[in-house]
């Protein structure tokens, strides 16, 4: 697809767009675990489904183009493609990897990379001095997520991605609270981009889906082999339910960034509310570099309370939102990161992180801004 056309207009005008045998105008779902080989000496392009099928790799070809990459990989879940990506490494290397990082990914790297002799150093990765001066001689990888979960710290890309290029690191990037329609990574230089679908690109909360893309092409013959190798691939209806969900992601995101900027505003001027965290607040110390890589602020913001009490009255007196695990959907989401992203991460670490048992997370959804605000706002008056 021509690079002149907005992303928008690529995300419905790809080369998925139509299938070519029969002009269907959605990718065909294709249940089949084999594929017959018309040669002895000479296979096809798909053999085995665990290798490739046609529906999980029209969305493979999308997310690569959508992101700017060579090769797209579809996972089964968002810590499939995050825990696949890690074993580019081996035993002996070190990590490099920002402090506020997701909880599940806290867990893989301290429970599960130890136990295979890779070691790591959690970094304020806001301080490029910090994270250069973490770098050691067996490190191989610094990874980033920016806005970080859930406390919304903004990473310079490029100045990280210059560190590791000075010490012959890779970079791996989170981009699932931006998405490729507000932020692209690999423009940016870095390496592999790494997203939860099953978050703003499913956009429904209905699929557990995880997608990772490579700049490099010899990169992406090495994620390939993992792919393969571990298996842990995304099923066909899964792929096709992101496929669906991807045509609707720029309209979705734009409303649901403009209703958060607007519900971030509002709780900033509440007294009940002890912080905001949203990069679009004018005191939000990430914001001018924000603006410089990214195209928005994004759908997701934090707030805190001063008590466990509060949030408490807080989460039992509020309507509209969904009270559950998990964000990007169509439906404002409420998470008590504590207990439910960052549950797995023990308390010290958990409070020196800024993640408060006063905090909450909120992804917002398409429901009408003013029905929020109102909806919130009785919910504070009840504390």
């Amino acid at each position: 697809m021509p690079d002149q056309y907005h992303i928008q207009t690529k995300l419905l005008h790809n080369n998925q767009k139509i299938h070519q045998e029969t002009g269907a105008v959605s990718v065909p779902i294709h249940h089949s675990s084999t594929f017959h080989q018309y040669s002895f000496d000479g296979f096809g392009e798909y053999d085995y489904a665990r290798g490739s099928n046609p529906t999980r790799r029209a969305l493979e070809d999308v997310i690569a183009d959508l992101e700017g990459g060579s090769r797209g990989f579809a996972f089964a879940s968002g810590m499939a493609a995050i825990s696949t990506a890690f074993m580019f490494l081996s035993k002996g290397d070190h990590i490099v990897i920002t402090e506020d990082v997701y909880g599940g990914t806290y867990r893989f790297v301290t429970q599960v990379l130890t136990k295979l002799g890779i070691d790591h150093t959690f970094v304020d990765m806001t301080n490029e001095k910090e994270v250069e001066s973490k770098i050691q001689a067996n490190t191989k990888l610094i990874y980033l997520e920016t806005p970080s979960n859930p406390t919304l710290k903004i990473t310079n890309i490029k100045a990280i991605v210059a560190i590791a290029k000075a010490h012959n690191c890779l970079t791996f990037c989170d981009n699932t609270f931006l998405t490729p329609v507000f932020q692209r990574p690999l423009d940016l230089g870095v390496d592999v981009v790494l997203h939860s679908a099953t978050k703003f690109l499913g956009g429904h909360s209905d699929v557990v889906a995880g997608l990772a893309v490579t700049k490099d092409e010899e990169l992406g013959r090495q994620l390939a082999f993992l792919h393969n190798s571990f298996g842990a691939i995304l099923g066909v209806q899964d792929s096709w339910l992101v496929l669906r969900g991807l045509k609707t992601l720029q309209v979705r995101m734009n409303a649901s960034s403009t209703a958060a900027e607007e519900i971030a505003n509002w709780l900033a001027k509440r007294n009940e509310v002890k912080a905001v965290y949203y990069p679009g607040l004018k005191n939000h110390p990430g914001k001018e570099i924000q603006g410089q890589q990214a195209s928005s602020h994004g759908a997701v913001l934090s707030f805190e309370f001063p008590t466990k009490e509060m949030t408490k009255a807080f989460v039992e007196n509020v309507k509209l939102p969904v009270f559950a695990v998990s964000l990007g959907a169509v439906e404002t989401i409420l998470s008590y990161p504590a207990t439910m992203s960052h549950g797995s991460m023990p308390e010290e670490e958990r409070l020196k992180r800024g993640i408060t048992d006063g905090l909450l997370r909120l992804s917002v959804g398409l429901e009408d801004v003013n029905d929020l605000i109102a909806d919130f706002e009785q919910a504070l008056n009840a504390l």
